[in-house]
């Protein structure tokens, strides 16, 4: 799955779009996949400028999965 499914499939499962972020960076307390320095995906929780719980993947298709998992164990990241 690349990001533009991943984006639909959490669209389709009432995610918060205040939960994620798809565009890497340092959100505050949100889930994100970014691409590294190295090229290679990472999906990581953003809080106070940090990368918390730092996971690295060689392909999008391994990161978005990871992600799409991650998120759908939250019950906070759901929308009402």
């Amino acid at each position: 799955m690349d990001r533009a499914e991943l984006e639909a499939r959490l669209e389709v499962a009432r995610i918060r779009r205040d939960a994620y972020s798809l565009d890497g960076g340092l959100p505050n307390e949100t889930l994100v996949l970014g691409k590294g320095a190295a090229g290679q995906w990472e999906v990581y929780y953003s809080e106070r400028g940090l990368k918390t719980g730092l996971r690295v993947f060689g392909s999008e298709a391994e990161a978005t999965q990871f992600f799409l998992e991650r998120i759908l164990d939250d019950p906070t990241a759901r929308r009402e």
